[in-house]
């Protein structure tokens, strides 16, 4: 098997500890910043290459929903802003 059909082989999803990843549609994004009075780049970033990211098909610029449980606070939902994966730097041009 070559490491891409291994890749997409493994339901990351099914380990306990990867909580839930789900893409934030455009406008419902373009609101959640708008009412948070911030840009997307302010966002904690995600990895395009990041496993979780790549199984759900989100793409540079994608905003992404992560709805954790925790034992304190229930459910934590955080969100995470899509960067393209590179060797070289960890910001997206636009960003800088």
């Amino acid at each position: 098997m070559k490491d891409e059909e291994k890749r997409k082989a493994i339901d990351v999803f099914r380990h306990q500890l990867v909580p839930k990843h789900e893409i934030v549609p455009k406008r419902e994004a373009e609101e959640l910043l708008e009412r948070l009075h911030i840009k997307a780049h302010q966002l904690p970033y995600l990895r395009a290459d990041d496993p979780a990211a790549r199984q759900i098909g989100a793409k540079p610029w994608d905003v992404v929903k992560v709805t954790r449980r925790s034992p304190t606070a229930g459910e934590v939902v955080v969100y995470r802003y899509v960067i393209e994966s590179s060797t070289g730097g960890s910001k997206p041009d636009h960003a800088r």
